[in-house]
Order: C-alpha cells, then sequence, then structure tokens
C-alpha cells in the first residue's frame, strides 16, 4: 500500500510539473508471451527484455484482439475492436475515417515517428506519422536506422518513437548455437525429431528480436534518458506454431507486455490485470498528457501500472476472421481470469493455415512428421485431429489447464458457466456490430485437403 501511494503522488507531481514523457513502443512479431525468459521460459534467453522488466511492471494477462497481424494492429491504432474499426481478415485496413494513434499524440505536441514494421508493412504510410521507415518484410536496416534517428535528432518536441521488429516472423534463420535437443516441447505440440529442429530455428529467432528490441532500447536510454521516458515493449499476437497464430487460444492471443516508466511505475512488479491491445491507444493518451477519447474502446492502463489499481477488466473478447484462402475459419472468443470460451462459427469448415497447407514454408517437412508420429501414436492422433477439426463451442478451465487441452464444453458440471460465457460473447458480439462474416474461400471438412501455393510471400 505504501508503494502505490508514493508512485500515484509521484505520478500526480510529475504531470504537474514535467514536460510530456517521452514515449518509446517496441513490438515484436509473432511472438507467445511464454516463450521468453521474462515469462519463465528457461531455453529461450531474453536478456534485454530481462533487464527492462527488472525495472518496470510485467503484465501476466496481456492479450491482443486478434491473433493475425493486419486486424491485430489497426485494433492497437484505432483503439477499437476488430468489428467495430473495420479489419477483420489479415491484410485489411480499418476505416479510412477512423482516428490512429500518431493523430492523438500529433494534438499533444509529439513528433511521431516509426521505424520497422510497426503497422501492417506499408499500411504504416496511412497511420499519419511524420516519419515511416524500413517497413518492408524482414527489413532489419530499420534497427541502425532509428539507433542513428535517435542518436542525431535534434527537436525539442517530445518524442513518440515506435519501433517493429520482424522477429520472430518467418522465414526463421538457422538454429546456430540453439541446440535442438534443448528446446522445450509445450504440451500441445508433438515431440519429433523434424519439429525440435523447427522449434530450435524459432527460438533463435526469439533471441534476435530481443537482440533488435534490445539496440533500439539501449539508443533510446542513452539519448532520451529514463527520468522522463515511458517504455512499452509487446507482440501483435502469438508465434506461428500450431494452436498460436490464426488461433484463439492463449499461445495466440497471449502476449508480452512490459512497461516501464521510471518514477511513476514500481521496478520488479507484476500485474494479473486482464489488458487488451485496444487499451494501449487511450494509456499512451493518457501519459501524454491527455485524455481517453471519447467513442473508443480502449480503457487506460494507467490506473494499472501505477499502482492505484490491481484489476482492469472482467474479460477480454478476441476475433479471428480469416487469412486469404490459406486460413478461412472465423471463431469469436471471452477470456476471464480463469475460463476461456470459443465459438467457432463454421465448424463444418477444416482448420487450415500456412503451417500445414503452404507450398512454400518449410514447416511442411515437421508438420509431415507429426501426421506420421500420429499413424502409431494415439496422443499425436489426437493432436493432428484437434488441429484440423473443431467443435461449435469449446470451454477452458485455464487454471487447472492452462494449454486448453480438456475442453470441456459438453460437461454438464460446467453448463452454468458454458452459457454465462456464451451469452457474454454473444451481447458482446451484437454491441459492436458483428456481422460474422466469411471471407475467403474455406474448405470444408468434407473436401479434399491439398497444399496450395502461397499468394503473397511473407505476409
Amino acid at each position: 500500500m505504501i508503494r502505490t501511494v508514493v508512485f500515484s503522488v509521484a505520478l500526480a507531481l510529475g504531470s504537474a510539473l514535467a514536460t510530456p514523457p517521452h514515449l518509446v513502443v517496441l513490438l515484436a512479431d509473432d511472438h507467445s508471451a511464454e516463450d521468453m525468459s521474462v515469462y519463465g521460459a528457461k531455453d529461450i534467453p531474453t536478456p534485454h527484455l530481462d533487464r527492462m522488466a527488472t525495472k518496470g511492471m510485467v503484465f501476466e494477462r496481456a492479450f491482443v484482439n486478434s491473433p493475425s497481424c493486419a486486424p491485430s494492429r489497426a485494433a492497437f491504432f484505432t483503439g477499437m475492436y476488430p468489428a467495430r474499426n473495420g479489419a477483420e481478415p489479415n491484410h485489411s485496413k480499418p476505416h479510412g475515417h477512423s482516428k490512429r494513434i500518431p493523430a492523438y499524440l500529433k494534438e499533444l505536441g509529439y513528433e511521431v515517428v516509426s521505424f520497422g514494421k510497426t503497422s501492417h508493412y506499408a499500411h504504416v504510410t496511412e497511420q499519419g506519422f511524420d516519419r515511416a521507415e524500413h517497413f518492408g518484410y524482414h527489413d532489419h536496416a530499420g534497427v541502425q536506422a532509428c539507433v542513428d534517428f535517435l542518436r542525431q535528432r535534434k527537436s525539442d518536441k517530445p518524442l513518440a518513437l515506435f519501433f517493429g521488429t520482424n522477429w520472430p516472423h518467418v522465414p526463421l534463420p538457422a538454429p546456430e548455437e540453439v541446440n535442438p535437443s534443448d528446446v522445450r516441447v509445450p504440451p500441445m505440440h508433438i515431440d519429433t525429431p523434424e519439429y525440435r529442429q523447427y522449434r530450435a530455428r524459432y527460438v533463435n529467432a526469439v533471441i534476435k528480436m530481443d537482440e533488435e528490441i534490445g539496440a533500439v532500447y539501449e539508443a533510446a536510454q542513452q539519448c532520451l534518458g529514463n527520468q522522463n521516458t515511458f517504455y512499452l515493449q509487446t507482440s501483435d499476437h502469438g508465434a506461428q506454431l500450431p494452436f498460436g497464430k490464426w488461433n484463439l487460444y492463449d499461445e495466440g492471443i497471449r502476449v508480452p507486455m512490459i512497461v516501464r516508466w521510471d518514477g511513476r511505475v514500481a521496478p520488479s512488479t507484476k500485474t494479473n490485470a486482464l489488458a487488451q491491445w485496444i487499451d494501449i491507444l487511450p494509456t499512451l493518451v493518457e501519459v501524454g498528457g491527455g485524455t481517453t477519447p471519447q467513442g473508443i474502446d480502449g480503457k487506460s492502463l494507467l490506473p494499472v501500472i501505477t499502482g492505484q489499481s490491481e484489476s482492469h477488466r472482467e474479460a477480454i473478447f478476441t476475433t479471428h476472421s480469416n487469412d486469404n484462402n490459406m486460413n478461412v475459419y472465423p471463431a469469436r472468443s471471452v477470456r476471464t481470469a480463469r475460463w476461456k470460451y470459443i465459438r467457432n462459427l463454421h465448424p463444418e469448415f477444416r482448420f487450415t493455415s500456412h503451417i500445414d497447407r503452404s507450398a512454400k514454408e518449410d514447416s511442411l517437412t515437421y508438420f509431415a512428421s507429426w501426421e506420421r508420429a500420429a499413424q502409431n501414436d494415439p496422443r499425436a492422433d489426437v493432436i493432428v485431429k484437434r488441429y484440423r477439426e473443431r467443435p461449435a463451442e469449446e470451454l477452458y478451465d485455464l487454471n487447472n489447464d492452462p494449454y486448453e487441452l480438456n475442453n470441456l464444453a459438453k460437461n454438464e458440471q460446467h453448463a452454468g458457466e458454458l452459457t454465462k460465457l456464451s451469452q457474454a460473447l454473444s451481447a458482446w458480439m451484437k454491441e459492436t456490430g458483428d456481422q460474422q462474416a466469411v471471407t475467403g474461400v474455406p474448405l470444408l471438412l468434407s473436401d479434399k485437403f491439398e497444399v496450395i501455393e502461397r499468394k503473397k510471400k511473407g505476409k
């Protein structure tokens, strides 16, 4: 309680006396929260983000609003749910009239710049930044360009800097120093040599993510200082691994979120408050001296990060539509601190993705090893079938089943919880104007499965 009061007073004094703080937002690409040492992964060292965490607050329950790039980032930039901002399928854009983060921050006197993948690639040119560079696919020159910008900057304006690395988005690098025998295989995956090799490459990509974000973070500390700079690090959704990206399981929607703001945010703290990506916009606006905009869905996290509140939302809602024709599987979910309810709008569709369907993805190699394992291993068979065939409703007790392996939707003991969450999800869908549209050409369970070419490489 004493710490909370001290930091609340510091916030009040800082708001009254200090100039607006610099804002530094650091984004990863396709990175699940569990896959970093900050969140307990002993096989995936992320030392730069570890150091940030010791200086600030770690959100244990932070989630995106959609588990694919364009709709997730559109929700981030508008502070609105996908059905309300118009960006539901992957690669889509929010409504042209939607006000974006840069516009709000410019009104507060900020210079607002972007380096790397912060929006969905070239979509960044429509977000209203004063400067946006190196937003192409895996354009890692943006790291040094961002560092050089910080070192050479002369402006007296407060800076709002957005930096995005493309790691650990595919294509993944070679394992290099990562030994496949040392990687952790999550319980919802199948342990084959081919998968261990692929996961070792993913681990190396996460290490590269930490290095690139770390380079910008270190430069920002040197050039902007820490006494009046607000840092936030997060990722757009989970990893491109089975049950991650394009899925409403926690592997796909739960992301890291670390906040540092010296003198306002207590160091080495954690929070279990439920937070979503739509909450970042109003948080940045309030940190910058403004007030939460009217007409958005996000709620400022400022009371949580300054120690004034331990809770934020009772539930979070997520939505997925499709990724071109490679993945057409519309689904919606609601998650509380303990429970997850998923509604698969078309259980007659076969779930597919780039992972198992794209001829240009090297993940086909390990997925084929999973299918071979499934021929003789009952557990492997269950996992492969679970990936491709899903029921209309799913219910998980996250306290006892954090990897969402035991669907309780047909368990009469939990019928009350199922009904409550189903009604809450339906009400939210109605409130946000969700049309439940099917975009793209789905693959039915009765259709022949074929590997197809990917039309837009790297997206």
